[in-house]
């Protein structure tokens, strides 16, 4: 497979961190917002490689939209996101195109091309970005799908199959350039709870075969906590990370901040109540024409 060769412009290994293995993205002093509306602020963290890193938080806190920002998709209002030590957002929108090539996407509904086979949406991204000829790039598209577990399934359509394998169909093809770091929007959203687990269990086969780093947004606890290496809450009410680290330790610990705790053990609040409910109650009032929804 072809591939671009300026070492000027390829990305580097950052030194490692303090467990022995590389950081792949930095978050430093992030803030992020519409106009003069402040969605977050003070965001630091670090994704090292083979994480499984989520971003948590309820309902308007801005998960999706830190999303956007680590992979390009909008701008921040102040701070840094270094990938590999290279800062994205400090450069041309060249350089961000270039780090963004060793990044891939699974958007939440899986965003394929419903006019095209499954073969044909994978080997898409091999079309535009490498000088593979149509034969290999078949193999190619055959190799990801089997690695999705979806082999055999290179003709369907996605009306032909069911949204769990849509999503897996979504990863393949997330994959097709062999990315260091895949970025995945709520992958079990409108997933039954055996897909959802399916999915999981495929994420960490990837990460463990493939070495993949993984940032994924999502609220839904069972993957939070099946899969999750690391991870931040996004508080609604401060626009700030509130908890970081292990969800099976944040759970545990006593001085886990109070918020985060009620969204890693809601439908167990007090009184019956939904200790989710209301998390972004107090985060104040987006301007009407922007979504800040997660």
């Amino acid at each position: 497979m072809t591939r671009e060769t300026d070492a000027k412009n390829t990305p580097t290994a950052e030194p490692a961190g303090t467990d022995g293995r590389e950081i792949r993205v930095s978050v430093r002093d992030l803030q992020v917002g519409y106009g003069s509306f402040v969605l977050m602020r003070d965001v630091n963290f670090d994704v090292r490689a083979g994480d499984v890193f989520f971003i948590m938080g309820g309902s308007g806190c801005g998960k999706s939209t830190l999303l956007r920002v680590l992979m390009g998709l909008k701008s921040p209002q102040a701070g840094q996101v270094l990938y590999d030590g290279m800062d994205f957002w400090g450069g041309g929108e060249d350089a961000r195109r270039r780090i963004m090539r060793h990044a891939g996407v699974l958007f939440q509904g899986g965003a394929l091309w419903s006019s095209m086979t499954l073969a044909e949406n994978v080997g898409l991204p091999l079309q535009q970005y490498t000088d593979l000829d149509d034969e290999e790039i078949r193999e190619q598209a055959s190799l990801k799908l089997a690695l999705a577990g979806l082999a055999g399934f290179e003709d369907y359509y996605p009306s032909e199959i069911s949204g769990g394998m849509r999503k897996r169909a979504g990863l393949a093809r997330a994959l097709a350039l062999d990315p260091r770091i895949l970025f995945l929007d709520e992958p079990s959203a409108g997933l039954d709870p055996v897909s959802s687990r399916l999915l999981d269990d495929l994420i960490l086969e990837l990460r463990d075969t493939l070495g993949t780093t993984f940032v994924i947004v999502s609220h839904e606890l069972a993957s939070i906590f099946s899969i999750a290496s690391n991870s931040i809450f996004l508080d609604a009410k401060t626009r700030s990370v509130t908890a970081r680290g292990n969800p099976n330790e944040l759970v545990r610990d006593p001085h886990t901040e109070k918020r985060a705790l009620l969204f890693l053990t809601r439908g167990g609040g007090r009184d019956g109540e939904d200790p989710a409910a209301g998390l972004a109650g107090d985060a104040g009032t987006a301007p009407p024409d922007k979504d800040i929804s997660a």
